[in-house]
């Protein structure tokens, strides 16, 4: 059989399960680390709850995929996860899911475990979300996230670290109110408003224009224009005020 025969006969294989998504969808991409409470707590022993370290590992890891040739206007990361916003009018690899969610988790994988200088892995699925209210709402979802994955990660090792053991610690969260969560804290001389907002919230990550000069080639004039570069905000705000915060990036595209 001549090769290209063999091709075409056995792209099939490969080809035949292609799911696109569909014009005008919205994308976004969730990265979450695998194994990575092994990794982070057995392993490294990166500080717990939260560590400035591996905070910015994952902020230099989502700077990384905004530049690795994908049109990606936001970025966020909380934990061991990054949320990617990719532009309305994204079309690299012709928005063929297999290929961003093999390309993405890769890319991940390969910019954290050089930073980590270990071997660290990424898993990606995409959501496809047909309105900016429904993209509002996911951002939403993930930044409410945090503050309760801040909450609860501060209350657990604090019962740890006062000599708790895992499932006493564990058992003692379990149907506790928010109130009481805070409570707990307070009482252990940590006032859990006062954290830094980073661990609470997430980072943000957005394009933002910077004047910048320029000379024009022909007449020598010095020109002023504009250069893009990536914004990290570690504060960003919450609720009703985050879903204005996304609905303004939204609106960089009209």
């Amino acid at each position: 059989m001549k090769f290209d025969d063999l091709d075409k006969k056995m792209r099939v294989f490969e080809t035949s399960h292609d799911y696109c998504v569909l014009p005008k969808i919205y994308m976004v991409a969730r990265i979450d680390g695998r194994n990575f409470t092994r990794l982070t707590k057995e392993v490294h022993q990166f500080e717990a709850p939260f560590d400035e370290r591996f905070r910015d590992y994952m902020v230099q890891t989502v700077e990384h995929l905004m530049q690795c040739g994908f049109k990606v206007i936001y970025g966020y990361t909380e934990s061991d996860e990054i949320s990617l916003l990719f532009a309305q009018n994204e079309t690299v690899f012709s928005r063929k899911l297999r290929k961003y969610n093999s390309v993405l988790a890769g890319e991940a994988s390969a910019k954290f475990s050089m930073q980590l200088n270990d071997v660290a892995a990424f898993d990606c699925r995409i959501s496809q979300l047909p309105t900016k209210e429904d993209v509002i709402d996911y951002f939403r979802w993930r930044n409410e996230d945090a503050f309760r994955n801040a909450l609860n990660s501060h209350c657990y090792w604090n019962l740890r670290k006062n000599g708790a053991s895992v499932k006493n610690a564990t058992r003692n969260l379990e149907g506790m109110s928010v109130a009481d969560k805070n409570e707990l804290l307070f009482s252990n001389g940590i006032n859990f408003n006062d954290l830094p907002n980073w661990q609470k919230r997430g980072v943000g990550l957005y394009w933002k224009s910077y004047p910048s000069d320029g000379v024009n080639p022909k007449t020598g004039e010095v020109v002023q224009g504009e250069k893009k570069k990536i914004c990290i905000d570690y504060d960003l705000p919450m609720k009703e005020k985050y879903s204005e915060f996304i609905q303004a990036i939204l609106e960089t595209e009209d």
